[in-house]
């Protein structure tokens, strides 16, 4: 007699990886090219890794006096303190004054699913998570899973193509009382002192919990103060958060899945319980974090020469990713490619908005076999010399085909 399964009732999950790289890889095209990975690319189209974290890791690997006991639960200390001077810098107030700490996590949403977890228990009246970002943010499913209404808003105005800290206002504006503030990835937006002064006191009237995302601090504007600026003022407001410090892409250690979850508070003696809290959170998720990548990251920032190693190939990178847009935006004016395309290079960052109609993305994808997103938001540093002329000429087609079937469509209509 046949055993019935207690998985029978299982079905198969459709999206285990992205549709549009699923729909990549299926294509037998020789040429075709995928311009939306998460990592940083070298320009030979490889994953891009600080040399200086090449020569940690075999000095680590060699280091006889290793002992490999397991990690505390909130994680290695020394890590956990260079990542909070990366973060709020190294003479911080809120360092000082021991009211900022951290859990070192796993993985991406490591944080967010440890943060989450201890919002969900500890603040009973947020029932609804708002993600302000420039993009669909993946670990919205995080807070969904925890029971979290979760409401999801992108600042980038495809209009004026610009990330616009008004509609950020008028969001928060909006947001009911007691909710979670999720905030992405907003480098480009930029602030006024009024703005921020209006953002500060619509958060603290409405009681809004604050959760940062600081997914590649340094590989934005290659300055790391600059690219957690709105984070420190933050602190400097005497604001209490949450943020997840991500630091598997700015040291090129993709594989490590490393991070942290920050926690800002009014004292010392509310950090020591909130950390206590979360230590008690890890021994269900993940009890001891691993340690490689950690020591890797905490021997480069405790060791000022390699530090200033680090920081000079953050800088190469920024400096050849903005290299690349403005090639792209020339290559495109010497085409005489319709639009203005000023929008490339006023974005910082890895990634950024072609914006793109629907319609053309659906030709580059269909009839060049260049895979980018419906948003248009692709991985600048996919693009290098053997492939621009093709993607450039690529954009320049897409846009004068759709024009031209759009003026046909309206002919058609007139008659």
């Amino acid at each position: 007699m046949p055993t019935l399964s207690v998985f029978m009732d299982v079905p198969m999950m459709h999206k285990l990886e992205g549709t549009l790289l699923k729909t990549y890889k299926q294509d037998d095209y020789p040429d075709k090219m995928f311009l939306a990975y998460k990592v940083c690319m070298t320009n030979e189209g490889q994953p891009w890794v600080s040399l200086v974290v090449n020569k940690t890791r075999l000095q680590i690997a060699q280091d006889p006096s290793l002992n490999y006991e397991y990690l505390p639960m909130i994680g290695m200390k020394s890590f956990i303190q260079a990542s909070l001077e990366l973060l709020f810098g190294k003479y911080s107030q809120a360092i000082v004054e021991n009211r900022v700490g951290g859990v070192h996590t796993v993985g991406d949403s490591g944080a967010f699913q440890l943060g989450a977890q201890f919002l969900k228990t500890w603040l009973r009246d947020a029932q609804v998570v708002c993600m302000i970002s420039t993009q669909k943010e993946p670990y919205g499913i995080v807070f969904q899973d925890m029971g979290f209404t979760v409401y999801e808003y992108c600042i980038w105005d495809p209009k004026h193509l610009c990330m616009d800290s008004n509609i950020f206002l008028d969001v928060v504006e909006q947001m009911p009382r007691d909710c979670i503030l999720v905030i992405g990835n907003i480098t480009d937006c930029k602030w006024t002192q009024s703005q921020l002064a209006k953002l500060m006191l619509t958060i603290k009237n409405k009681r809004i919990f604050p959760f940062f995302d600081i997914p590649c601090q340094g590989l934005s504007t290659g300055d790391l103060e600059e690219d957690a600026e709105i984070l420190q003022y933050f602190v400097s407001q005497g604001f209490e958060f949450f943020c997840s410090q991500s630091l598997s892409k700015n040291f090129g250690i993709y594989d490590e899945g490393l991070g942290m979850l920050v926690v800002a508070t009014l004292n010392n003696q509310h950090l020591l319980c909130v950390l206590s809290q979360l230590m008690n959170y890890t021994q269900a998720l993940w009890l001891n974090p691993p340690a490689r990548g950690a020591r890797i990251i905490t021997s480069i920032l405790c060791n000022p020469a390699l530090q200033g190693e680090w920081k000079q190939s953050l800088k190469e990178v920024v400096e050849n990713i903005m290299l690349i847009k403005e090639k792209v935006k020339e290559k495109l004016r010497l085409l005489g490619t319709p639009g203005s395309w000023d929008h490339i290079t006023e974005q910082t960052g890895t990634h950024g908005y072609l914006g793109l109609s629907h319609q053309q993305v659906e030709y580059l994808i269909k009839k060049k076999h260049i895979y980018m997103p419906k948003s248009t938001r692709i991985n600048f540093t996919c693009i290098n010399a053997s492939n621009i002329d093709y993607i450039t000429q690529s954009i320049n087609e897409a846009i004068l085909f759709t024009k031209n079937s759009e003026k046909h469509l309206q002919d058609v209509n007139n008659h």
